[in-house]
């Protein structure tokens, strides 16, 4: 049986801020090919990820607030927010699950964040047509305006 528990959170939190992406995977499965995909995503306020989708009909994706705050953000395809869901203990909001096919990002709110993620497997990099064109890569200029512009949707 495999544990989760606060020192690994920790262990993953400080492995996420080492990292220069500031955000670090701790996979709880065995193998990229495993059918189900469960792992822990550490990520810290200045981390970015492109929104993206998931278009296979069986990846659809939890997140599950283990520490920290999490903001879970929906969009058109056209790039327009559609919802935002912050993940705190404080608030009582715990979990959320996006459905295939939405265009969806988490961002950190908090130092210390780390949820836990299932979806489907097995892992295979996201196609172009996953990637929002709308949204600029990662480390880019314009990624960390996007970044900020994100996060006052989710402190406003």
């Amino acid at each position: 049986m495999k544990i989760v528990t606060r020192e690994l959170l920790h262990q993953v939190t400080r492995e996420a801020l080492a990292s220069p992406r500031r955000r670090k995977n701790h996979n709880i499965h065995p193998s990229d090919e495993s059918r189900c995909h469960r792992l822990l995503n550490a990520i810290e306020p200045c981390s970015y990820i492109r929104p993206h989708r998931h278009q296979d009909p069986e990846k659809d994706e939890a997140f599950i607030l283990m520490s920290g705050r999490l903001a879970v953000i929906t969009f058109s395809p056209a790039g327009v927010v559609e919802e935002v869901v912050v993940l705190s203990h404080e608030n009582g909001n715990l979990a959320a699950d996006v459905p295939h096919g939405s265009f969806h990002t988490a961002l950190s709110l908090q130092a210390g964040t780390v949820f836990y993620e299932a979806k489907a497997g097995p892992y295979l990099p996201l196609t172009d047509q996953e990637m929002a064109a709308w949204a600029p890569s990662e480390n880019t200029p314009e990624a960390l305006s996007y970044l900020e512009m994100l996060r006052g949707i989710c402190n406003g």
